[in-house]
């Protein structure tokens, strides 16, 4: 069972789609108790990065996602879900995220985004600068779909497994022992999205 984090944001019925294509059971949900029972967890996000940990508060999950990356099961972070991880976002803030991972979210900014629109909306090339299973076989030119103003800047360089391009060069995914997370939404990716995903089910598989 995959549990798909509800805390009143994000994307989940595309994400529940996209994991049950496959071929995982998949639970939506805002409880706790049965998020802390899965097999493996999916944090997504789509909004605002202080409303979201707001959220996450609100519903009593904000240790319930930290016990989960404790516990070492597989835990993916989309979009959003990604920038949680880290110590804090500049939007409209500084607003303090769940802080398990050392770095900080910020603006795309600078005379390299001239003529760029922000929020970056639409598929972006891929570069994958490290394999990871979740990243395995996805073809020479991979495609992939984002929508977002703000990216994370881990501590760690060597955290960012794949990167893109957006006048400046940006972490689109990163992997920290049992986690891994994107800045793209592979559940609007296709064929490359649909792939990570049979990828992290592979992996819940193989950990259960």
């Amino acid at each position: 069972m995959i549990a798909i984090v509800d805390y009143g944001m994000g994307n989940l019925r595309s994400v529940e789609k996209g994991i049950a294509r496959s071929g995982a059971p998949t639970l939506v949900t805002s409880d706790p108790a049965q998020i802390l029972a899965a097999h493996g967890v999916v944090l997504p996000g789509v909004g605002a990065f202080g409303a979201c940990m707001d959220n996450l508060a609100r519903h009593g999950l904000t240790d319930t996602i930290r016990r989960v990356v404790d516990s070492g099961r597989p835990f993916l972070g989309i979009c959003l879900g990604l920038q949680l991880l880290f110590e804090e976002s500049e939007e409209f803030g500084p607003v303090a995220g769940l802080g398990i991972l050392r770095g900080r979210v910020v603006r795309f900014a600078g005379p390299a985004l001239d003529g760029l629109k922000i929020p970056q909306m639409g598929w972006n090339r891929l570069r994958v600068r490290r394999a990871v299973a979740e990243l395995a076989g996805l073809g020479d030119d991979p495609f992939v779909y984002f929508v977002h103003s703000y990216y994370a800047v881990p501590d760690d360089p060597g955290l960012v497994v794949a990167s893109a391009d957006y006048g400046v060069e940006f972490a689109a995914a990163i992997s920290w022992r049992n986690v891994f997370a994107c800045q793209f939404h592979p559940e609007k990716s296709q064929a490359v999205g649909l792939r990570i995903l049979e990828n992290f089910v592979g992996r819940v598989r193989a950990a259960a």
